[in-house]
C-alpha cells in the first residue's frame, strides 16, 4: 500500500486511537484537525471512532454497516486524506456513489476537509451535467474523484479517467447503488482499479447483492456495524392514518395544517404522484416543491437550494431523489404512501429526529394497507400509533395558537419593517374586537374551507353506518357509472398506449386524464376505462378533446411516455 506507511508510524497511530473520544485526540494531521475545528467537529460520531483508526492503521478491506446521517463521509475520507499522498498527481480515492446529490454532498464535504492541504484536489463526476466541462476539470490532476457510477464509465471510455493509481476505493451507499441498478456499472469500474487497492464499502443495509459483491471484490474484509438499521432512533413519534384513496391530498393537507411550524418531507412512491402531490399543495398555497428524477440537474439544484434556506418549508420528493439531501432541523417525515421495504420506511423516518431534536413521521394509508404496516411493525420493532385525521375545528385551535405565538415571540419585536407611528386611531375599537377581527381576518380562508368540512372521517365513513371506505367507493363508481350512460352521447373515446404490462391501473388511468385537464376551469366528465394487456381505452367529455390531445403527450407514467388518440368506432 502507501509508502509512507511505516511501522513507527501504524504503532504510534494505532496506540494514540485507543483514546479518540474527541477529534483533538485523534492520530489525523493538524492541517486536517484544523480544517474540521472550524466546521465544528468536537467528538466523533461511532462510526467515525470506529472506522478512522481502522483505515489508518490496517491495509484490509472494510465493510462498515451504518445508517444514512451517521457521519460515514467523514469516517472514510479524513483517514484517507491523512494518508494521501500531495506530491502525485494520480488519482488514489475513488469515491462512488448512487446520486447526483450524494456526489455533491460527499465533494463538498471533502472539499471543506482539504482547506489546509493546498496540494489536494478534487473532482466531482455525475450525469445531467455538461461532460466536456468535467473533463476540463479532470486536467488539473485530482488525487480523489467523487462520482456516480454512470457518468463514471462515460469518463473512462473517453479515456479521460485512468484507476490504475487507486489505493482507496470507497463504494458509498452500496445498497442503494445496487437496488437502483449500477450492478454492471460498479463491476466494470472495480475491473479498472488495481487488486493491491483497499476498498471501503458502506452501506445501511446487508442485503444479497451487497454480500454477493463483498464476496467477489473484496479480501477477507474486516466487519463494523453501527447500531441497527432495523431501530429507528426513540426521539421519533410515530402515527398512522387510515383514509380512503380519494381523500388522501386533503388527509395531508390537514397534516400540513395542524402543525403550521413544520419543515418537512413528504415522501412519495412513484415521480407521477411527487409532481402530483406537490403541485396541488401549491395551487392550495403551501409553499411547497418536487424533487423526482424528471427534474434537470439544474432545476433539482434550485429545489434543494430553496429547502435549505427554507423559502420552501415542504418537499415531495422520491426516496431515490431525497438521497444526499441532508438536512437537520426537519420537524416530519409524512409517508404519503407507504415502501415495500421496511428498512426503507426506517430510513425515511430517520431524516428528522436528528441532532438531538425531537421528531415526528406520519404515516397516510389505504384500509387495505394496514397489513403491509403490521409488517413494517414486526420487522422494525417500533411502535406506530393510529391516530384520527384532524378536525375543522382542530385545526383552526393550531393555527389560532401559531398566530399568538409569532405575534407574542421577541423575534418578531426586533423586526420593525414600518413607522408604528403611521397606524390609524384605534381608540374606538377594543383591545378584544382589534384581536379578534386580525384573526378572523388572518383565518378567514381556512375557516372557510373547514366550516362545511369539519371532520374527514365522516367523509370516508359510509354514510348508512358502515365503516368499508371501499364500499363506499365502490357504491359512488357505480353512481357515477350511472351517470355517464345518461350522458353517453356527450362523450369521445379516446386509445391509450399502456395497459395492464406496464402496471397501469383504472387509479392511474384517472390520474392521468385529471392532470391532463387540470387547467380547465372545469372538471371533466370521465366516463369508461377499460384496461387491456397492452394498450387501453377511456371516455371524457367531448368539451375535453383538444386538452387530451394536447397534454397528455407530455405526461410520463413509471418512466414511460404516454399517448393518447381517438379511437375509432
Amino acid at each position: 500500500m502507501n509508502k509512507f506507511r511505516t511501522f513507527a508510524t501504524i504503532i504510534n497511530r494505532i496506540l494514540r486511537s485507543f483514546y479518540m473520544n474527541l477529534f483533538t485526540e485523534s492520530p489525523l494531521s493538524p492541517e486536517i484537525l484544523k480544517a474540521v475545528g472550524e466546521m465544528g467537529y468536537t467528538e466523533p460520531t461511532e462510526i467515525q471512532k470506529q472506522t478512522i483508526p481502522f483505515i489508518l492503521s490496517d491495509t484490509r478491506d472494510l465493510i462498515a454497516l451504518a445508517a444514512t446521517g451517521t457521519g460515514k463521509t467523514a469516517a472514510f475520507s479524513l483517514p484517507v486524506l491523512d494518508l494521501i499522498d500531495p506530491k502525485s498527481k494520480r488519482i488514489q480515492l475513488l469515491v462512488l456513489c448512487p446520486t447526483r446529490e450524494l456526489c455533491l454532498q460527499i465533494a463538498k464535504d471533502i472539499q471543506a476537509y482539504i482547506k489546509y492541504l493546498e496540494e489536494v484536489k478534487i473532482a466531482a463526476v455525475y450525469g445531467g451535467a455538461n461532460i466536456m466541462e468535467q473533463i476540463r476539470n479532470l486536467k488539473s490532476k485530482p488525487q480523489i474523484i467523487v462520482g456516480t457510477p454512470g457518468r463514471v464509465i462515460d469518463l473512462i471510455k473517453r479515456k479521460a479517467l485512468d484507476f490504475s493509481s487507486v489505493q482507496w476505493l470507497v463504494l458509498d451507499e452500496a445498497d442503494e447503488m445496487l437496488s437502483m441498478g449500477f450492478k454492471d456499472d460498479l463491476e466494470t469500474i472495480i475491473k479498472e482499479t488495481p487488486d493491491t487497492k483497499q476498498t471501503l464499502l458502506f452501506s445501511a443495509t446487508m442485503s444479497k447483492e451487497v454480500e454477493r459483491i463483498s464476496k467477489n471484490y473484496l479480501e477477507n474484509p474486516h466487519k463494523i456495524s453501527v447500531g441497527s438499521v432495523n431501530v429507528v432512533k426513540k426521539n421519533i413519534q410515530h402515527e398512522y392514518f387510515v383514509v380512503g384513496y380519494r381523500q388522501k391530498k386533503e388527509a395531508l393537507k390537514r397534516l400540513i395544517d395542524v402543525n403550521p411550524r413544520q419543515y418537512s418531507i413528504i415522501f412519495c412512491r412513484t415521480r407521477a404522484e411527487t409532481q402530483d402531490v406537490a403541485d396541488y399543495l401549491m395551487q392550495n398555497g403551501y409553499r411547497a416543491d418536487a424533487l423526482h428524477g424528471d427534474l434537470s440537474q439544474a432545476q433539482r439544484d434550485t429545489v434543494m437550494k430553496k429547502f435549505r434556506l427554507k423559502n420552501i418549508n415542504i418537499l415531495v420528493a422520491t426516496d431515490v431523489a431525497a438521497r444526499g439531501l441532508d438536512v437537520d432541523a426537519l420537524t416530519h417525515v409524512i409517508h404519503f404512501s407507504l415502501p415495500d421495504d421496511p428498512e426503507v420506511f426506517v430510513h425515511r423516518s430517520g431524516r428528522t429526529g436528528r441532532a438531538g431534536k425531537d421528531g415526528i413521521s406520519f404515516s397516510l394509508i389505504k384500509p387495505d394497507e394496514t397489513r403491509k404496516l403490521r409488517l413494517i411493525k414486526s420487522a422494525t420493532r417500533i411502535e406506530i400509533k393510529e391516530s384520527k385525521i384532524p378536525k375543522g375545528e382542530e385545526i383552526i385551535k393550531a393555527q389560532l395558537e401559531n398566530i399568538f405565538d409569532n405575534l407574542l415571540s421577541e423575534e418578531n419585536e426586533e423586526k420593525v419593517f414600518f413607522d408604528v407611528s403611521h397606524v390609524p386611531d384605534l381608540s374606538s375599537v377594543t383591545k378584544e374586537d382589534l384581536v379578534s377581527k386580525i384573526i378572523r381576518y388572518q383565518l378567514k380562508d381556512l375557516a372557510q374551507f373547514y366550516q362545511s368540512r369539519n371532520d374527514l372521517s365522516a367523509q370516508i365513513l359510509d354514510p348508512a353506518g358502515s365503516s368499508s371506505p371501499q364500499r363506499k367507493e365502490r357504491r359512488e363508481e357505480r353512481g357515477r357509472k350511472g351517470g355517464r350512460k345518461r350522458k353517453k352521447e356527450n362523450m369521445i373515446r379516446f386509445f391509450f398506449n399502456l395497459g395492464k404490462r406496464d402496471q397501469l391501473k383504472k387509479l392511474d388511468m384517472l390520474e392521468i386524464i385529471n392532470k391532463a385537464t387540470a387547467k380547465s376551469k372545469k372538471r371533466a366528465d370521465i366516463g369508461e376505462i377499460e384496461i387491456l394487456d397492452k394498450f387501453s381505452f377511456f371516455e371524457i367529455d367531448k368539451d375535453f378533446k383538444n386538452e387530451i390531445l394536447s397534454n397528455i403527450s407530455g405526461i410520463k407514467f413509471r418512466g414511460k411516455n404516454v399517448r393518447a388518440e381517438m379511437a375509432n368506432g
